[in-house]
């Protein structure tokens, strides 16, 4: 997809998009950095998956974003999403999402040197920050 089409999705749709791309960028990781039972790795995962290690990850990005990337997350968190937080506070629900949806438009516009890059960056924020 072009990348002047992506920047028109809703922000929640580059979100509903960026949610699987992260999650399947973290159990690929899994996968090829672990030698356990696939319920290990599935609780491994879920520890970067669950919104206040997403919301954790944005903020120690958050620096390094582009404008377009950053107008991209500042509508994602301003957005309303229709679903609610189960288990983390609104803040890092919002704060999620603007990762996913930073996420998702760099995965729709086909930008994968970025994509990579940010998402091992948000692996590692969550890392150094405990999970």
């Amino acid at each position: 997809m072009q990348e002047s089409k992506a920047i028109q999705l809703n922000p929640l749709t580059l979100a509903f998009v960026g949610d699987g791309v992260y999650s399947l960028f973290v159990r690929t990781y899994a996968v090829e950095h672990m030698d356990v039972k696939a319920s290990k790795m599935n609780a491994y995962c879920r520890d970067y998956v669950k919104a206040a290690a997403q919301a954790k990850a944005y903020r120690a990005i958050e620096g390094e974003l582009s404008e377009t990337e950053l107008a991209i997350a500042h509508r994602a968190r301003n957005s309303h999403p229709y679903n609610k937080a189960k288990n983390a506070t609104s803040a890092d629900y919002m704060h999620a999402t603007a990762l996913e949806a930073v996420i998702g438009y760099l995965y729709v516009s086909g930008q994968s040197d970025r994509l990579e890059y940010l998402q091992r960056r948000a692996m590692e924020a969550t890392d150094e920050q405990g999970g």
